[in-house]
Formats: C-alpha cells, sequence, structure tokens
C-alpha cells in the first residue's frame, strides 16, 4: 500500500486547540466493525459505558508526559537555542532535537537556567545522528520539572492554563513526550463508574516518542522504519489479559500505544510458540499497518489521527482503510474536533 492511501483533508478549523470541559464532555463516534449499515453512532464520551460488558478488561497506558522542551543559551555564541527531548537512552543521556541546528553540533554546550537563575543544567552535545537527531548529556535529570515545558504539538497554538489537561488523570510513569491522548477522556469518577459494572482495569506503560506522530515520507510504506519507544507490561496485567483470554472476555485496549505494547508483547509470545504472554519490559518495534493480525486487542478506543501517520495505518489495519477514511469524513461533516485535544472514537 501506498502512503498516499492513508490521506484525507481535514479544514485547519477542525483541530482541536483547547480541551473540552469537563473531560468527559467530549464527543465520541462509535464505529461497528461487523456492521455494513448504520456502522457509526455519534455519541458523547461518557457514553462510553453503554459499549461495556461485566468482565470486559480495558488496558491503560500509564505514561506522564515529561517538560521536555528546554531553552538555553549555547555556550560559546551566547545564542538562544531550543532543545526537545525525545527518548531517555540511560540516566543522563537523551535522544533530542534542537534548532538552530548550526549552534547544536558536537561538542556544543548549552546552559539551561531557571526562573531564579539557580542551580541551571548544563547539557553537553555528544553525537549528531541522522533525521536532526542528536545525543545529548545533561548534568542533572532531575532538574526537567523546574526547567522545562510541556512539549505541546505544533498544530497547537495555545497552552492551556492548566498543565495537567494534557496528562492523564492516572499518569504516574514519567517519560513520554506526547501525551497518550485517548486517555485524556476520562475522570477519575468515570473510571470508578466502569469498575462498579464489572469491568476491569489494568496497565501498562509505553513513553511515547514524538517519531509516532509523524508523517510517513515515502510512498512505500513497507520501507518506513518506525522508531522504538521503551514498554513495561507488569505481571498482574500479563495475568488479566491472559485470563480474559481464557474466558471468553474482551480486551479493549486505550488508545494506539496500548495497542502498540499489546500486539508487540503478543507477537513476541506467537514468535516463540508460547499460547500465553508473559511480563515483559524491553522496545517497542512494531509497525502495524493493513495486514497485520492482531492477537490480542478485540476493540480500541483513540482519538483521530493526523493524515499518513503511522497511528492513522494502525487503525486502519484495525477496522480496514475504507471505513476508517469514511468514518473520518463523516466526522469532518458532523463537526468532530481532531488530534491530541479532540474527541474519541470507539472501535469495536
Amino acid at each position: 500500500m501506498r502512503t498516499s492511501d492513508f490521506d484525507y483533508v481535514l479544514p485547519q478549523e477542525r483541530i482541536a486547540q483547547t480541551p473540552v470541559e469537563p473531560r468527559d464532555a467530549s464527543r465520541l463516534l462509535v464505529l461497528h466493525r461487523s456492521k455494513q449499515d448504520d456502522a457509526v453512532e455519534h455519541r458523547r464520551f461518557r457514553d462510553l459505558t453503554d459499549y461495556l460488558r461485566p468482565g470486559d478488561l480495558m488496558v491503560f497506558n500509564r505514561s506522564r508526559v515529561i517538560p521536555a522542551r528546554l531553552y538555553g543559551t549555547e555556550s560559546r555564541s551566547g545564542a538562544r537555542v531550543e532543545i526537545l527531548l525525545v527518548r531517555r537512552v540511560e540516566p543522563g543521556i537523551w535522544q533530542a532535537l534542537g534548532r538552530p541546528g548550526r549552534r547544536l553540533r558536537q561538542s556544543a554546550e548549552v546552559v539551561v537556567a531557571g526562573a531564579n537563575q539557580s542551580d541551571p543544567v548544563r547539557i553537553d552535545v555528544l553525537e549528531t545522528r541522522g533525521n536532526g537527531l542528536r545525543l545529548v548529556r545533561l548534568s542533572n535529570d532531575s532538574a526537567l520539572e523546574g526547567l522545562g515545558q510541556l512539549p505541546l504539538p505544533p498544530y497547537i497554538k495555545e497552552t492551556p492554563d492548566d498543565p495537567e489537561r494534557y496528562q492523564t488523570v492516572y499518569a504516574d510513569a514519567p517519560g513520554s513526550v506526547a501525551a497518550p491522548t485517548a486517555g485524556l477522556h476520562f475522570t477519575d469518577a468515570m473510571l470508578d463508574d466502569i469498575r462498579s459494572r464489572g469491568v476491569h482495569t489494568a496497565w501498562v506503560t509505553l513513553h511515547v516518542g514524538l517519531d509516532t506522530f509523524r508523517p510517513v515520507h515515502g510512498e512505500d510504506i513497507a520501507e518506513h522504519k518506525i522508531h522504538t519507544e521503551w514498554y513495561q507490561l507488569p505481571d498482574e496485567t500479563a495475568n488479566a489479559i491472559n485470563g480474559a483470554r481464557r474466558n471468553g472476555n474482551r480486551i479493549i485496549a486505550v488508545g494506539t500505544t496500548t495497542v502498540r505494547t499489546l500486539e508487540h508483547v503478543a507477537q513476541e509470545a506467537h514468535n516463540a510458540g508460547a499460547s500465553e504472554i508473559t511480563a515483559s519490559t524491553g522496545d517497542a518495534d512494531l509497525f502495524i499497518m493493513p495486514g497485520h493480525q492482531f492477537h490480542l486487542v478485540d476493540a480500541m478506543l483513540t482519538n483521530f489521527h493526523l493524515p499518513r501517520s503511522t497511528l492513522l495505518m494502525l487503525v486502519s489495519a484495525f477496522a480496514g482503510r475504507e471505513r476508517i477514511l469514511a468514518a473520518y469524513e463523516e466526522a469532518i461533516e458532523q463537526k468532530y474536533r481532531f488530534y491530541s485535544f479532540g474527541d474519541a472514537m470507539l472501535i469495536v
């Protein structure tokens, strides 16, 4: 398939700039994979419980967005520079993007100071790599909370008054540079309501990198190399998933990052000839495109994704490209809000 097969035209005004309040007041497009006619319903997110059954297992990504955007001064020239941390390689060592690139060559040093100019952090550029990436060393990882800013996507022009609106209510594992946005719609009260209905919840962690959201530039999608993202699937989640499968209950993935984690672990188990998954930690590098055989995910909750993106290809693999693009066209006609702060889609 070609990258252009996953293109669509989105009016600029359909890109959500601010989140709705309360969180669960966003809209919900429900797409039924088993139906040919009346396959789409238009609801509110709080109506999600109408589509859940006792015994269902909902799996969430608990990763928390870090303040990964840093502004500082390059020591030799005194120039103002911006550094965006992309992925932690090891304590103190990060993959990063930066601009202007000419100021951030190998051996460059950047000083980032807080508002009171105390306890600055030094960033040393260790290597320059392809695609604008750099390998950098921070003198103090723990100082990010006081120095950095949330890395909002470039299509969001307004910074929310409350930075927690770009975090899920259950986020407690810092490491992402973009929010797992499908979870932004949940409130604590809604999670309690879901559990009271006999629906089980489980957790994974996948630290989201910016490359997940970048468009695919080449026409042959099979040639696109997706970047790896660190994940962790704990024992209790593996046990819950195996139990749900044995009992014939559905596994509902909240967000494409959760889908990627579950299917990566399932693919590894399948390749090893195992009938059940086990706890796992490592780097997820599975590129899910049409033709992928889903091993674990029975239903998916997600937002609306950018054209030509790997995430649009993932949801197309789950529900069919033509059906997804038709649902997107209807969502545009119905004035849904798109992308990170936008509305949600449930695919069942």
